[in-house]
């Protein structure tokens, strides 16, 4: 089977459910081996790919020189990067050391997510390699309050607590500035007080004013909670380097190879889609929307897998394009309306000056989701290591990457974790409330197997009911008796009914209990709380030594 037969895969990846879970796929003692092999991969194959003119290999090496560069400048601009990071980050400026990626958006998330930092530079320093971050700042800004657990352990509570106001819709981190500084200079002391009943020192209290410091000098909620996070990460030991993905779009070599998705996009529209209606049916879903939308047509353009936008309006629109013989036209269907000069078979140094001048007219083009992680398997990184949802829709990566450049893709990795907070508290089963639901449905439908044989005999009606139920249970149905025998113990169980009601009322008032107790549980054992509702003392317990001893 070819390259380009293979079909998809389906990667089974679940979240760990026990507290401080972790899930490594593959294992850490095959990870080494993996980065080798997608070097091997990589040097076997990237100089036969030919992109317009430069070969896979020789676009990679520039870009790689570019991406490391960017990326040193830019954390240096807010902390300290280490003297051996600095060294290892010139072999792989050179080709001599690998560089290993993650990425995720600029935004508070959980220690699942959080534990990909810490393994990114764990991984990269036993092989040697440069760690780098992707901040996905082309992301829209959707959560600006973090659900905050109260209460009491006996009746917890979630509140949303708020760092700033709703964000508008569909806009971009990098376009982003904290619209409410009260709200969000405010957020600690206000998540203090909501979680102290159990959680009396999470680590908000020291880190936000971190957050307020980044805030005052770049005024981004994104960027002021990823160089905040990153600075305490730096402290802790990590050392690794990150890079908005704003930035990474632009790089020469990011134009160049945008320039050249463009010209080609009939094909690769047409490989997308295919790869996304396979990924539906493997995964048996129904949804039109996920794992992503199809590319559409509207009119003679194409959708291509990109977001544009300008600074007269910044909210993120679809990129289509149209060829029109030498040129492409690029607009919003709205108002951008601009062309580039490029073409399947002429040469690209044109339009990627064209789309590098964009800038300057305050035009942002950016990549979608597989896009991006596309771009960034195929010529930033030699590992990319992902959450389970990234993992799981980059097998769509997989399949784009073997169609489309003819390239058996390099292998990722998934990881994630489990973290509960440190609440002490009864684990509750929903078995107890299935066997709750059962024992109601057997005092409506079987009401004299819940009373006792001598509560039976001293009364004459419900002994007469219970006689003439068992009589025509045990008579056997047939077509004549069928609907007087049904209507008969319906009408049994009807009238034994007054004498287990106060059964029934004990076991709806233990159903209410138990299903209080399965809803504090859940408050209480939930993996999705943000790190910084977290003690500092257990974060640095999991990352800094359960972790890397794993790794």
């Amino acid at each position: 089977m070819s390259v380009l037969e293979q079909p998809l895969e389906y990667r089974r990846l679940a979240a760990p459910r026990e507290n401080r879970g972790l899930l490594l796929d593959p294992p850490a003692t095959d990870i080494s081996e993996h980065i080798r092999r997608n070097i091997s991969l990589r040097e076997q194959t990237s100089a036969d790919v030919d992109l317009h003119g430069r070969t896979l290999e020789e676009l990679s090496r520039t870009l790689r020189r570019q991406f490391i560069s960017a990326a040193i400048e830019y954390t240096r601009s807010y902390r300290d990067v280490d003297a051996v990071t600095l060294e290892t980050a010139a072999s792989s400026s050179a080709g001599d050391a690998p560089v290993l990626l993650a990425g995720h958006q600029p935004d508070l998330f959980h220690p699942g997510v959080w534990c990909k930092n810490f393994a990114l530079s764990r991984l990269a320093e036993k092989n040697g390699a440069t760690a780098i971050n992707l901040l996905i700042d082309s992301d829209a800004v959707k959560k600006t309050r973090v659900r905050t657990p109260g209460g009491t352990l006996e009746s917890p509570t979630l509140t949303p607590v708020a760092f700033d106001d709703l964000p508008p819709a569909n806009v971009a981190y990098e376009e982003y500035s904290i619209a409410n500084r009260e709200l969000f200079d405010s957020f600690a002391p206000r998540v203090c007080e909501a979680i102290s009943a159990l959680v009396p020192s999470p680590l908000v209290e020291t880190f936000w004013p971190r957050a307020i410091e980044r805030a005052n000098a770049n005024g981004l909620l994104g960027l002021s909670l990823a160089q905040s996070r990153h600075q305490l990460e730096g402290e802790w030991g990590a050392k690794t380097l990150e890079l908005p993905q704003s930035t990474v779009c632009q790089l020469e070599g990011f134009h160049y190879f945008t320039a050249h998705l463009l010209a080609n996009l009939p094909r690769f529209f047409e490989v997308y889609n295919e790869a996304v209606h396979e990924y539906r049916r493997v995964n048996h879903i129904r949804s039109a929307a996920h794992p992503v939308p199809d590319l559409h047509t509207e009119d003679s353009y194409l959708e291509a897998p990109f977001w544009i936008w300008d600074a007269e309006d910044r909210e993120r629109r679809r990129l289509f394009v149209r060829d029109e013989g030498e040129e492409l036209r690029l607009t919003d269907r709205r108002h951008i309306d601009i062309r580039i000069a490029a073409s399947p078979d002429g040469e690209l140094d044109l339009a990627t000056e064209q789309l590098a001048a964009l800038t300057c007219r305050g035009i942002k083009i950016r990549t979608r989701a597989l896009a991006t992680t596309m771009f960034a398997r195929l010529l930033l990184g030699d590992l990319f290591i992902h959450g389970i949802g990234g993992a799981k829709y980059d097998t769509l990566t997989d399949a784009l990457l073997r169609r489309f450049f003819g390239l058996e893709p390099p292998e990722f990795v998934a990881a994630s974790a489990t973290l509960h907070l440190p609440v002490e508290h009864p684990q509750r089963s929903s078995n107890t409330t299935a066997r709750v639901q059962q024992q109601l449905r057997n005092l409506v439908y079987h009401p004299e197997t819940a009373l006792k044989e001598s509560e039976i005999a001293v009364d004459p009606q419900l002994r007469e009911q219970a006689e003439l139920k068992r009589r025509w249970v045990e008579t056997v149905q047939t077509i004549e008796n069928g609907k007087t025998r049904c209507r008969a113990i319906r009408s049994a169980n009807e009238a034994m009914q007054p004498y287990v009601e106060g059964l029934r009322l004990e076991l709806l008032a233990e159903g209410e209990q138990i299903l209080a107790g399965i809803r504090s549980e859940r408050i209480l054992s939930s993996r999705e709380y943000e790190f910084c509702l977290f003690p500092a003392e257990q974060l640095q317990a999991f990352l800094l030594d359960y972790l890397p001893a794993r790794l």
